[in-house]
């Protein structure tokens, strides 16, 4: 039976630590710079121990662009490797003490031995996605901010003397002004980009017609499920956005309501927030529905949760049958 190694390796963002095993029980260690060079010379050397990459599973904690370098060689050389949340690998160890990198890269190995079966290997995003992806995060940056200098001017407009409040407008002005100009700079870039990719176009086209979805919200759905591949599902997607209601019970113990759970992406989960409140508004068909169901003595909150539940569902519906969302769907004649 052939051997498989395991490469548990838990990134920092000056180095990482690599524990490879073929058991889960005995360890081999090494700590190497993270930088590209430094992660080719490794891999070369234990090439040269393993004859080949075939038999090879790395297994690593998603660190954001700490992890970068490691993934694009990995990639470049066809090594199957996974991307794990850090949350979903600490809590399959069960009660552990004590933290050190050598340690975690260790637990991160036996993760990947216990787990061998249900691995799935990371892919990287297409470039366009990737360069979506950062955009979007530098205009969400942008707009958090501009909001932290706008609000309290704003908010100080009856509690503060009109010379002074004069004064903090004056000194805010320009930046304001400046992060606008950004916003707005950075939003053609990105209706650049989705104009210049036909797949990001008809996927945006498919998302924002269905009532609600605006270009940001589509966006960012299709950014967080890789184009959909990732996240193939509606339901899975309503987790992930944590808008899915889980019951918490133990036998005969009710302990508490059902409720969503809070790990979950609070990006899409706010976007999702505003697109429930805009199709209510908008929406005739939500707008009845929310309505009767407050008449009805429901939580104002679980039913703006059952409607982000029903966007989620027909943005997929729209995916899934390639084609724009229909009010009155009929279903084609053969």
């Amino acid at each position: 039976m052939e051997t498989h190694y395991f490469l548990g390796i838990d990134i920092s963002k000056k180095s990482f630590e690599a524990a490879l095993t073929t058991d889960g029980k005995h360890f081999h260690q090494v700590q190497v710079e993270n930088l590209s060079k430094a992660i080719e010379s490794f891999f070369k050397n234990l090439k040269s121990q393993l004859t080949s990459f075939s038999n090879l599973i790395v297994c690593l904690e998603h660190t954001g662009i700490y992890c970068q370098p490691l993934l694009d060689y990995l990639v470049k050389n066809e090594i199957k490797v996974c991307v794990e949340p850090a949350l979903q690998i600490k809590q399959s160890q069960g009660i552990t003490r004590g933290k050190t990198d050598q340690v975690d890269a260790a637990r991160i190995a036996v993760y990947a031995v216990k787990n061998r079966e249900n691995l799935t290997f990371w892919r990287p995003q297409r470039h366009c996605i990737q360069k979506l992806k950062a955009l979007l995060a530098v205009r969400e940056r942008l707009i958090k901010t501009k909001v932290q200098l706008e609000v309290p001017v704003n908010e100080c407009t009856d509690f503060i003397e009109p010379a002074l409040r004069k004064e903090v407008v004056k000194h805010c002005r320009k930046t304001v002004l400046s992060l606008k100009t950004e916003i707005k700079q950075i939003e053609r870039v990105i209706e650049s980009l989705i104009h210049q990719d036909d797949k990001l176009t008809e996927q945006c086209e498919l998302v924002t017609s269905v009532p609600g979805i605006g270009k940001i919200t589509a966006l960012n759905v299709i950014v967080s499920t890789n184009e959909f591949t990732k996240i193939r599902e509606a339901k899975k997607l309503a987790c992930y956005a944590g808008v899915a209601p889980f019951e918490y019970r133990s036998g005969s113990s009710i302990r508490g309501k059902t409720r969503v759970s809070k790990m979950a992406n609070m990006t899409l989960k706010r976007l999702f927030h505003l697109a429930a409140l805009s199709a209510i508004q908008y929406c005739d068909e939500l707008k009845v529905f929310y309505h009767r169901k407050i008449a009805q003595g429901k939580n104002k909150m679980s039913v703006i949760n059952a409607v982000r539940n029903k966007l989620i569902s027909r943005i997929y519906a729209c995916i899934n049958n390639n084609r724009r969302y229909q009010k009155e769907y009929q279903t084609a004649l053969v």
